[in-house]
Protein backbone atom coordinates (compact mmCIF):
# COMPACT_ATOMS: atom_id res chain seq x y z
CA UNK A 1 0.00 0.00 0.00
CA UNK A 2 2.60 2.82 1.32
CA UNK A 3 5.12 1.81 -1.93
CA UNK A 4 2.04 2.47 -3.93
CA UNK A 5 0.95 5.43 -3.23
CA UNK A 6 4.41 7.74 -2.80
CA UNK A 7 3.49 10.92 -0.92
CA UNK A 8 5.69 13.93 -0.85
CA UNK A 9 5.49 17.13 0.66
CA UNK A 10 4.80 18.57 -3.37
CA UNK A 11 1.82 16.09 -4.06
CA UNK A 12 -0.78 18.23 -4.80
CA UNK A 13 -3.65 16.29 -3.45
CA UNK A 14 -4.60 12.70 -3.44
CA UNK A 15 -7.92 11.67 -4.79
CA UNK A 16 -7.40 7.54 -4.69
CA UNK A 17 -10.39 5.98 -3.09
CA UNK A 18 -8.39 2.70 -1.86
CA UNK A 19 -5.57 4.99 -0.39
CA UNK A 20 -8.84 6.99 1.38
CA UNK A 21 -10.36 3.62 2.62
CA UNK A 22 -6.68 2.31 4.07
CA UNK A 23 -6.42 5.46 5.70
CA UNK A 24 -10.28 5.47 7.65
CA UNK A 25 -9.41 2.03 8.43
CA UNK A 26 -5.71 2.88 9.92
CA UNK A 27 -7.80 5.67 11.97
CA UNK A 28 -10.22 3.38 13.36
CA UNK A 29 -7.35 1.19 14.84
CA UNK A 30 -5.29 3.58 16.15
CA UNK A 31 -8.81 4.87 17.90
CA UNK A 32 -8.62 2.05 19.59
CA UNK A 33 -5.41 3.06 21.28
CA UNK A 34 -6.89 5.54 23.42
CA UNK A 35 -6.46 5.26 26.40
CA UNK A 36 -3.09 3.59 26.97
CA UNK A 37 -0.86 4.97 28.70
CA UNK A 38 3.12 4.64 27.10
CA UNK A 39 5.96 3.74 29.09
CA UNK A 40 9.60 4.84 28.62
CA UNK A 41 12.18 2.84 27.09
CA UNK A 42 15.89 3.04 28.69
CA UNK A 43 17.94 0.31 27.77
CA UNK A 44 15.73 -1.98 26.41
CA UNK A 45 13.65 -1.93 29.36
CA UNK A 46 10.33 -0.36 29.74
CA UNK A 47 10.29 2.44 32.88
CA UNK A 48 7.64 4.35 33.86
CA UNK A 49 7.78 7.29 36.35
CA UNK A 50 5.44 8.44 39.13
CA UNK A 51 3.73 10.44 36.94
CA UNK A 52 2.26 10.97 33.57
CA UNK A 53 0.71 13.57 31.00
CA UNK A 54 -1.70 13.79 28.55
CA UNK A 55 -2.00 14.00 25.08
CA UNK A 56 -4.52 16.18 24.20
CA UNK A 57 -6.48 16.14 20.40
CA UNK A 58 -6.14 19.78 19.60
CA UNK A 59 -9.27 19.41 17.44
CA UNK A 60 -11.20 18.57 20.26
CA UNK A 61 -9.42 19.50 23.20
CA UNK A 62 -12.34 17.62 25.40
CA UNK A 63 -10.59 14.43 24.68
CA UNK A 64 -7.27 12.88 26.29
CA UNK A 65 -5.68 10.42 23.03
CA UNK A 66 -3.13 9.00 25.21
CA UNK A 67 -0.75 9.15 28.17
CA UNK A 68 3.12 9.38 28.61
CA UNK A 69 5.20 9.64 31.50
CA UNK A 70 6.57 12.58 32.71
CA UNK A 71 10.42 11.56 33.23
CA UNK A 72 12.99 13.03 35.36
CA UNK A 73 16.71 14.59 35.30
CA UNK A 74 17.66 11.21 36.74
CA UNK A 75 15.22 9.51 34.13
CA UNK A 76 17.54 11.05 31.37
CA UNK A 77 20.73 10.50 33.54
CA UNK A 78 20.10 6.76 33.06
CA UNK A 79 19.27 6.58 29.69
CA UNK A 80 22.67 8.75 29.07
CA UNK A 81 24.35 6.18 31.27
CA UNK A 82 22.75 2.90 29.08
CA UNK A 83 23.79 5.13 25.87
CA UNK A 84 27.06 5.40 26.82
CA UNK A 85 27.85 1.67 27.86
CA UNK A 86 26.13 0.53 24.43
CA UNK A 87 28.72 2.64 22.69
CA UNK A 88 31.95 0.88 22.52
CA UNK A 89 29.99 -2.57 20.87
CA UNK A 90 27.70 -0.40 18.50
CA UNK A 91 30.21 1.75 17.17
CA UNK A 92 32.19 -1.21 16.56
CA UNK A 93 29.70 -3.01 14.39
CA UNK A 94 30.33 -3.29 10.69
CA UNK A 95 28.90 0.18 8.91
CA UNK A 96 27.16 -2.19 6.92
CA UNK A 97 25.25 -4.10 9.79
CA UNK A 98 24.40 -0.67 10.99
CA UNK A 99 22.57 0.10 7.48
CA UNK A 100 20.83 -2.72 6.81
CA UNK A 101 19.65 -2.56 10.23
CA UNK A 102 18.50 1.46 9.99
CA UNK A 103 16.96 0.08 6.63
CA UNK A 104 14.58 -2.46 7.87
CA UNK A 105 13.44 0.06 10.57
CA UNK A 106 12.51 2.61 6.92
CA UNK A 107 10.83 -0.56 5.80
CA UNK A 108 9.07 -0.80 8.81
CA UNK A 109 7.91 2.60 8.76
CA UNK A 110 6.76 2.25 5.20
CA UNK A 111 5.19 -0.73 5.95
CA UNK A 112 2.97 1.59 9.08
CA UNK A 113 2.40 4.25 7.03
CA UNK A 114 -1.14 4.60 7.21
CA UNK A 115 -1.26 4.11 11.24
CA UNK A 116 1.67 6.57 11.98
CA UNK A 117 -0.16 9.15 9.61
CA UNK A 118 -3.69 8.93 11.85
CA UNK A 119 -1.72 8.98 15.21
CA UNK A 120 0.10 12.01 14.22
CA UNK A 121 -2.94 13.38 12.48
CA UNK A 122 -4.68 12.86 16.22
CA UNK A 123 -1.89 14.35 18.39
CA UNK A 124 -0.45 17.72 16.25
CA UNK A 125 -3.07 18.75 13.41
CA UNK A 126 -1.44 18.60 10.17
CA UNK A 127 -3.94 17.09 7.57
CA UNK A 128 -3.82 13.42 6.09
CA UNK A 129 -1.31 14.27 3.05
CA UNK A 130 0.90 16.41 5.17
CA UNK A 131 1.09 13.48 7.82
CA UNK A 132 1.61 10.69 5.11
CA UNK A 133 4.57 12.99 3.07
CA UNK A 134 6.03 13.10 6.77
CA UNK A 135 5.89 9.03 7.18
CA UNK A 136 7.26 8.36 3.76
CA UNK A 137 9.87 10.92 4.67
CA UNK A 138 10.87 9.62 7.72
CA UNK A 139 11.44 6.13 5.65
CA UNK A 140 13.42 8.19 2.90
CA UNK A 141 16.01 9.37 5.34
CA UNK A 142 16.66 6.61 7.02
CA UNK A 143 17.51 5.07 3.35
CA UNK A 144 19.28 8.03 2.54
CA UNK A 145 21.75 7.75 5.42
CA UNK A 146 22.32 4.42 4.79
CA UNK A 147 22.93 4.90 0.93
CA UNK A 148 25.58 7.28 2.03
CA UNK A 149 27.20 5.05 4.33
CA UNK A 150 28.02 2.80 1.57
CA UNK A 151 28.37 5.40 -1.06
CA UNK A 152 31.30 6.67 0.77
CA UNK A 153 32.64 3.17 1.87
CA UNK A 154 32.04 4.02 5.75
CA UNK A 155 34.36 7.33 5.18
CA UNK A 156 37.64 5.24 5.51
CA UNK A 157 39.85 7.29 2.83
CA UNK A 158 43.67 6.28 2.26
CA UNK A 159 45.58 9.23 1.72
CA UNK A 160 49.06 10.24 0.23
CA UNK A 161 52.24 8.10 1.07
CA UNK A 162 55.47 9.61 0.97
CA UNK A 163 57.01 6.08 -0.22
CA UNK A 164 56.61 2.04 0.27
CA UNK A 165 56.81 2.24 4.32
CA UNK A 166 54.16 4.74 5.29
CA UNK A 167 50.54 4.03 4.92
CA UNK A 168 48.20 7.31 6.22
CA UNK A 169 44.29 7.28 6.70
CA UNK A 170 41.58 9.52 6.91
CA UNK A 171 38.94 7.65 9.15
CA UNK A 172 35.57 9.43 10.28
CA UNK A 173 34.20 8.41 13.84
CA UNK A 174 31.25 8.38 15.55
CA UNK A 175 31.43 10.77 19.04
CA UNK A 176 29.68 8.53 21.59
CA UNK A 177 26.54 9.61 23.22
CA UNK A 178 24.11 11.97 20.91
CA UNK A 179 21.15 13.09 22.74
CA UNK A 180 18.07 13.90 19.49
CA UNK A 181 15.40 16.64 20.90
CA UNK A 182 12.87 16.76 18.22
CA UNK A 183 9.67 19.07 17.82
CA UNK A 184 5.98 18.97 17.30
CA UNK A 185 5.79 19.60 14.03
CA UNK A 186 7.35 17.33 12.21
CA UNK A 187 7.42 14.48 14.95
CA UNK A 188 8.32 11.58 13.16
CA UNK A 189 10.55 12.51 10.45
CA UNK A 190 12.71 15.32 12.63
CA UNK A 191 13.14 12.29 15.30
CA UNK A 192 13.68 9.71 12.80
CA UNK A 193 16.12 11.47 10.60
CA UNK A 194 18.73 12.63 13.42
CA UNK A 195 18.15 9.49 14.82
CA UNK A 196 19.07 7.28 12.15
CA UNK A 197 22.36 9.63 10.96
CA UNK A 198 23.65 9.39 14.73
CA UNK A 199 22.83 5.26 14.74
CA UNK A 200 24.24 4.47 11.29
CA UNK A 201 27.28 6.54 11.80
CA UNK A 202 28.07 4.72 15.17
CA UNK A 203 26.86 6.98 18.30
CA UNK A 204 24.25 5.64 20.51
CA UNK A 205 21.19 7.44 21.25
CA UNK A 206 18.73 9.40 23.53
CA UNK A 207 15.78 10.42 22.29
CA UNK A 208 13.40 13.29 23.90
CA UNK A 209 10.14 14.08 21.74
CA UNK A 210 8.00 17.63 22.26
CA UNK A 211 5.87 16.66 24.72
CA UNK A 212 2.51 17.52 22.02
CA UNK A 213 3.20 14.76 20.18
CA UNK A 214 5.58 11.85 21.10
CA UNK A 215 3.26 9.50 20.36
CA UNK A 216 5.03 8.63 16.77
CA UNK A 217 8.75 9.13 17.96
CA UNK A 218 7.86 6.23 20.72
CA UNK A 219 6.56 3.97 17.56
CA UNK A 220 9.96 4.86 15.94
CA UNK A 221 12.04 3.92 18.94
CA UNK A 222 10.03 0.84 19.59
CA UNK A 223 10.90 -0.14 15.58
CA UNK A 224 14.72 0.35 16.20
CA UNK A 225 14.27 -2.33 18.97
CA UNK A 226 12.41 -4.81 17.15
CA UNK A 227 14.79 -3.99 14.42
CA UNK A 228 17.58 -5.93 16.63
CA UNK A 229 19.24 -2.58 17.85
CA UNK A 230 21.45 -3.71 21.06
CA UNK A 231 20.11 -3.30 24.11
CA UNK A 232 20.89 0.63 25.04
CA UNK A 233 22.28 2.07 21.43
CA UNK A 234 18.89 3.71 21.59
CA UNK A 235 16.69 5.16 24.68
CA UNK A 236 13.36 6.75 25.24
CA UNK A 237 12.44 9.36 27.39
CA UNK A 238 9.57 11.83 27.68
CA UNK A 239 8.74 14.98 29.74
CA UNK A 240 9.67 18.60 30.95
CA UNK A 241 12.38 20.16 28.42
CA UNK A 242 13.38 22.11 31.87
CA UNK A 243 14.11 18.54 33.39
CA UNK A 244 14.88 15.78 31.50
CA UNK A 245 15.57 18.07 28.54
CA UNK A 246 18.05 20.52 29.97
CA UNK A 247 19.94 17.03 31.39
CA UNK A 248 20.42 16.08 28.09
CA UNK A 249 21.94 19.90 26.95
CA UNK A 250 24.16 19.67 30.52
CA UNK A 251 25.38 16.38 30.88
CA UNK A 252 29.10 15.73 30.09
CA UNK A 253 28.50 12.21 29.01
CA UNK A 254 26.49 13.48 26.01
CA UNK A 255 29.23 13.86 23.50
CA UNK A 256 27.02 15.43 20.58
CA UNK A 257 23.55 17.29 20.56
CA UNK A 258 20.82 17.55 17.50
CA UNK A 259 18.28 20.09 18.59
CA UNK A 260 15.39 21.26 16.65
CA UNK A 261 12.80 23.94 17.93
CA UNK A 262 12.90 27.90 18.16
CA UNK A 263 16.00 30.30 17.77
CA UNK A 264 14.88 31.81 21.47
CA UNK A 265 15.73 27.56 22.63
CA UNK A 266 18.17 26.18 20.29
CA UNK A 267 20.93 29.17 20.48
CA UNK A 268 20.31 30.79 23.82
CA UNK A 269 19.75 27.36 26.03
CA UNK A 270 20.79 24.98 23.66
CA UNK A 271 23.78 25.76 21.48
CA UNK A 272 25.45 28.26 24.72
CA UNK A 273 24.81 25.50 27.73
CA UNK A 274 26.45 22.57 24.73
CA UNK A 275 29.69 22.45 25.06
CA UNK A 276 30.66 23.97 28.29
CA UNK A 277 33.81 22.14 29.23
CA UNK A 278 35.45 21.27 25.62
CA UNK A 279 33.84 21.91 22.04
CA UNK A 280 31.36 19.49 21.21
CA UNK A 281 29.16 19.16 18.30
CA UNK A 282 25.82 20.98 18.54
CA UNK A 283 23.45 20.59 15.16
CA UNK A 284 20.81 23.65 16.48
CA UNK A 285 18.22 23.53 13.65
CA UNK A 286 15.79 26.88 14.16
CA UNK A 287 13.14 29.20 12.97
CA UNK A 288 12.85 30.95 9.83
CA UNK A 289 11.30 34.47 8.59
CA UNK A 290 10.80 33.11 5.26
CA UNK A 291 10.55 35.36 2.05
CA UNK A 292 9.26 34.54 -1.53
CA UNK A 293 10.12 37.33 -4.28
CA UNK A 294 7.90 38.35 -6.95
CA UNK A 295 9.28 39.16 -10.22
CA UNK A 296 7.06 41.28 -12.70
CA UNK A 297 8.17 38.71 -15.37
CA UNK A 298 6.38 35.79 -13.10
CA UNK A 299 4.19 33.83 -13.75
CA UNK A 300 1.55 34.63 -10.95
CA UNK A 301 -1.19 31.76 -11.11
CA UNK A 302 1.81 29.81 -10.03
CA UNK A 303 3.41 32.10 -7.21
CA UNK A 304 -0.38 32.65 -5.65
CA UNK A 305 -0.12 28.80 -5.30
CA UNK A 306 2.77 28.19 -4.26
CA UNK A 307 2.91 31.06 -1.51
CA UNK A 308 -0.59 29.72 -0.07
CA UNK A 309 0.40 26.44 -0.51
CA UNK A 310 3.40 27.51 1.60
CA UNK A 311 2.56 29.90 3.75
CA UNK A 312 -0.57 27.95 5.47
CA UNK A 313 0.05 24.22 4.93
CA UNK A 314 0.39 22.68 8.45
CA UNK A 315 -1.57 26.29 9.88
CA UNK A 316 2.10 27.75 9.20
CA UNK A 317 3.29 25.70 12.05
CA UNK A 318 7.11 24.98 10.24
CA UNK A 319 10.36 26.73 10.34
CA UNK A 320 10.03 27.00 6.21
CA UNK A 321 6.47 28.65 5.95
CA UNK A 322 6.67 31.01 3.54
CA UNK A 323 5.56 34.30 6.13
CA UNK A 324 6.63 37.31 3.58
CA UNK A 325 5.99 37.95 0.10
CA UNK A 326 7.59 41.27 -1.64
CA UNK A 327 5.90 42.09 -4.98
CA UNK A 328 6.51 43.81 -8.19
CA UNK A 329 4.65 47.19 -8.03
CA UNK A 330 3.36 46.97 -11.64
CA UNK A 331 1.76 42.94 -10.95
CA UNK A 332 1.00 44.19 -7.38
CA UNK A 333 -2.51 44.22 -7.40
CA UNK A 334 -3.25 41.38 -10.11
CA UNK A 335 -1.05 39.25 -7.84
CA UNK A 336 -2.87 40.00 -4.78
CA UNK A 337 -6.34 39.11 -6.73
CA UNK A 338 -4.93 35.32 -7.43
CA UNK A 339 -3.90 35.12 -3.38
CA UNK A 340 -6.92 35.87 -2.50
CA UNK A 341 -8.94 33.83 -4.52
CA UNK A 342 -6.06 31.13 -3.73
CA UNK A 343 -6.34 31.18 -0.48
CA UNK A 344 -10.50 30.86 -0.34
CA UNK A 345 -10.19 27.99 -2.86
CA UNK A 346 -8.03 25.99 -1.22
CA UNK A 347 -7.37 26.50 2.54
CA UNK A 348 -10.29 24.80 3.53
CA UNK A 349 -10.61 24.80 7.59
CA UNK A 350 -11.72 21.19 9.37
CA UNK A 351 -11.12 17.98 11.77
CA UNK A 352 -7.72 17.44 10.13
CA UNK A 353 -8.71 13.78 9.63
CA UNK A 354 -10.91 14.49 7.19
CA UNK A 355 -9.78 14.16 3.83
CA UNK A 356 -11.20 17.00 2.58
CA UNK A 357 -9.50 19.28 5.08
CA UNK A 358 -6.34 21.82 4.50
CA UNK A 359 -6.00 23.25 7.02
CA UNK A 360 -6.33 21.73 11.08
CA UNK A 361 -6.10 23.46 14.31
CA UNK A 362 -2.92 24.70 15.80
CA UNK A 363 -1.18 22.36 17.81
CA UNK A 364 -2.37 24.21 21.41
CA UNK A 365 -3.30 26.89 23.77
CA UNK A 366 0.28 28.89 23.70
CA UNK A 367 0.36 29.24 19.86
CA UNK A 368 -3.96 29.66 19.64
CA UNK A 369 -3.26 32.56 22.13
CA UNK A 370 -0.28 33.80 19.91
CA UNK A 371 -2.53 34.23 16.62
CA UNK A 372 -4.65 35.84 18.60
CA UNK A 373 -1.91 38.69 20.12
CA UNK A 374 -0.43 39.09 16.42
CA UNK A 375 -3.62 39.42 14.96
CA UNK A 376 -4.42 42.17 17.34
CA UNK A 377 -1.17 43.82 16.03
CA UNK A 378 -2.10 43.34 12.76
CA UNK A 379 -4.92 45.41 12.91
CA UNK A 380 -3.60 48.05 15.40
CA UNK A 381 -0.33 48.74 13.29
CA UNK A 382 -1.48 47.82 9.58
CA UNK A 383 -4.13 46.09 7.50
CA UNK A 384 -5.68 42.86 6.94
CA UNK A 385 -6.31 41.92 4.02
CA UNK A 386 -8.16 38.17 4.72
CA UNK A 387 -8.93 36.08 7.67
CA UNK A 388 -7.46 36.42 10.65
CA UNK A 389 -9.82 35.34 12.87
CA UNK A 390 -10.19 32.05 15.55
CA UNK A 391 -13.07 29.68 14.57
CA UNK A 392 -16.01 29.59 17.36
CA UNK A 393 -18.86 27.99 15.35
CA UNK A 394 -20.18 24.64 16.21
CA UNK A 395 -17.31 21.82 16.89
CA UNK A 396 -14.79 24.75 16.25
CA UNK A 397 -15.22 25.81 19.46
CA UNK A 398 -13.30 22.76 21.37
CA UNK A 399 -10.18 23.30 19.22
CA UNK A 400 -7.47 25.26 18.26
CA UNK A 401 -9.16 26.54 15.00
CA UNK A 402 -7.93 29.55 13.29
CA UNK A 403 -8.50 31.48 9.85
CA UNK A 404 -5.51 31.86 7.83
CA UNK A 405 -4.57 35.61 7.99
CA UNK A 406 -2.97 38.19 4.92
CA UNK A 407 -2.01 41.20 6.11
CA UNK A 408 0.10 44.30 4.98
CA UNK A 409 0.59 48.29 5.97
CA UNK A 410 3.38 47.57 8.25
CA UNK A 411 6.92 48.99 8.72
CA UNK A 412 10.11 46.57 8.38
CA UNK A 413 11.22 46.93 11.47
CA UNK A 414 7.84 45.77 12.93
CA UNK A 415 7.76 42.12 15.24
CA UNK A 416 5.73 40.45 12.54
CA UNK A 417 7.80 41.18 9.62
CA UNK A 418 10.50 40.54 11.32
CA UNK A 419 10.13 37.54 14.08
CA UNK A 420 9.37 33.83 13.26
CA UNK A 421 5.33 33.81 14.36
CA UNK A 422 4.64 30.04 13.56
CA UNK A 423 1.12 30.77 13.02
CA UNK A 424 -0.65 30.66 9.47
CA UNK A 425 -0.13 34.70 9.37
CA UNK A 426 1.64 35.68 5.77
CA UNK A 427 2.56 39.59 5.12
CA UNK A 428 2.96 40.79 1.60
CA UNK A 429 4.09 44.47 0.49
CA UNK A 430 4.45 46.06 -2.82
CA UNK A 431 7.99 47.22 -3.40
CA UNK A 432 9.47 49.42 -6.75
CA UNK A 433 12.02 47.24 -7.39
CA UNK A 434 13.40 43.29 -7.07
CA UNK A 435 16.90 45.27 -5.08
CA UNK A 436 14.25 46.68 -2.91
CA UNK A 437 12.91 43.10 -2.14
CA UNK A 438 16.27 41.40 -1.74
CA UNK A 439 17.53 44.02 0.55
CA UNK A 440 13.96 43.56 2.38
CA UNK A 441 14.15 39.59 2.49
CA UNK A 442 17.43 39.06 3.43
CA UNK A 443 17.13 41.91 6.30
CA UNK A 444 16.12 39.40 8.92
CA UNK A 445 18.41 37.04 11.51
CA UNK A 446 16.97 34.39 9.18
CA UNK A 447 18.31 32.59 6.57
CA UNK A 448 16.27 29.31 6.32
CA UNK A 449 14.15 29.01 2.88
CA UNK A 450 13.49 31.85 0.45
CA UNK A 451 11.15 31.53 -2.92
CA UNK A 452 11.26 33.30 -6.31
CA UNK A 453 8.97 33.66 -9.28
CA UNK A 454 10.31 34.69 -12.31
CA UNK A 455 10.50 33.01 -16.22
CA UNK A 456 13.50 35.69 -16.94
CA UNK A 457 16.80 33.47 -16.54
CA UNK A 458 19.07 36.66 -15.90
CA UNK A 459 16.43 36.87 -13.08
CA UNK A 460 16.51 33.51 -11.86
CA UNK A 461 20.78 33.59 -11.68
CA UNK A 462 20.66 37.18 -9.69
CA UNK A 463 17.79 35.60 -7.05
CA UNK A 464 20.29 32.38 -6.65
CA UNK A 465 23.24 34.46 -6.72
CA UNK A 466 22.13 36.99 -3.50
CA UNK A 467 19.59 35.57 -1.35
CA UNK A 468 20.81 34.67 1.96
CA UNK A 469 19.08 31.62 2.73
CA UNK A 470 20.22 27.49 2.88
CA UNK A 471 17.45 26.29 0.59
CA UNK A 472 16.04 27.86 -1.71
CA UNK A 473 13.60 27.72 -4.53
CA UNK A 474 12.55 29.29 -8.26
CA UNK A 475 8.82 28.49 -9.67
CA UNK A 476 7.64 25.93 -7.03
CA UNK A 477 4.30 26.52 -7.30
CA UNK A 478 3.82 23.18 -4.97
CA UNK A 479 5.33 24.94 -1.88
CA UNK A 480 6.82 28.55 -2.34
CA UNK A 481 9.33 27.65 0.31
CA UNK A 482 8.82 24.11 1.33
CA UNK A 483 8.88 20.86 0.88
CA UNK A 484 11.97 19.84 0.79
CA UNK A 485 13.31 16.10 0.69
CA UNK A 486 15.94 13.68 1.11
CA UNK A 487 18.37 13.23 -1.17
CA UNK A 488 16.89 16.20 -3.56
CA UNK A 489 16.98 19.16 -1.37
CA UNK A 490 18.81 19.27 1.55
CA UNK A 491 17.48 21.40 4.23
CA UNK A 492 19.04 23.33 6.56
CA UNK A 493 19.82 27.67 7.38
CA UNK A 494 22.38 30.08 7.31
CA UNK A 495 22.50 33.02 10.30
CA UNK A 496 20.42 32.42 13.29
CA UNK A 497 18.42 29.54 11.53
CA UNK A 498 20.98 26.62 12.11
CA UNK A 499 24.48 26.13 13.50
CA UNK A 500 26.33 23.58 11.58
CA UNK A 501 26.53 24.32 7.47
CA UNK A 502 25.31 21.46 6.88
CA UNK A 503 21.70 20.46 5.87
CA UNK A 504 19.63 17.72 6.39
CA UNK A 505 19.03 14.85 3.80
CA UNK A 506 21.92 15.74 1.75
CA UNK A 507 25.56 15.03 0.90
CA UNK A 508 27.67 16.56 3.54
CA UNK A 509 24.85 15.81 6.45
CA UNK A 510 26.33 12.46 8.48
CA UNK A 511 29.90 14.61 8.50
CA UNK A 512 27.55 16.25 11.12
CA UNK A 513 27.75 13.36 13.27
CA UNK A 514 31.55 12.09 13.14
CA UNK A 515 34.67 13.45 13.40
CA UNK A 516 38.29 12.51 11.75
CA UNK A 517 41.13 10.71 12.81
CA UNK A 518 44.17 10.55 10.56
CA UNK A 519 46.14 7.19 10.98
CA UNK A 520 50.05 7.07 10.37
CA UNK A 521 51.95 3.28 9.87
CA UNK A 522 54.45 3.03 9.56
CA UNK A 523 56.31 -0.59 8.24
CA UNK A 524 59.77 -0.75 7.57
Amino acid sequence: MAEKFKITYTTMSVDDVELHQAFDEAVERVKQMKGRTFPMLINGREVEAEETFAVINPADTRETLVYFQKGTAEHAREAIAAAKAAFPAWSATPYEERCQLVERVADMITDNLMDLSAMMIMEMGKNRVEAMGDVQESADLLRYYAFQMRENKGFVREMNSFGETDVNISVLKPYGVWAVISPFNFPLALAAGPVAAALVTGNTVVLKPSSDAPWTAYELVRYFMEAGLPEGAINFVTGSGRTVGNELVVNKDVDGITFTGSYDVGFHQVYRNFATEYPKPVVVEMGGKNPTIVSKKANLDNAALGVVRSAFGMGGQKCSACSRVYVEAEVYDEFLGKLLAKTEEIVKIGNPLDKHTFLGPLVNENAYNDYKRFMEKARQDGEVLYGGNVCTDGDFQYGYFVEPAIITGLPHDHELVQQELFVPILFVKKVDSLEQAMKEANDVQYGLTAGFFSEDEDEIQWFLDNIQAGTIYVNRKAGATTGAWPGFQPFGGWKSSGSSGRNIGGYWTLLNYMREQSQTVIRE
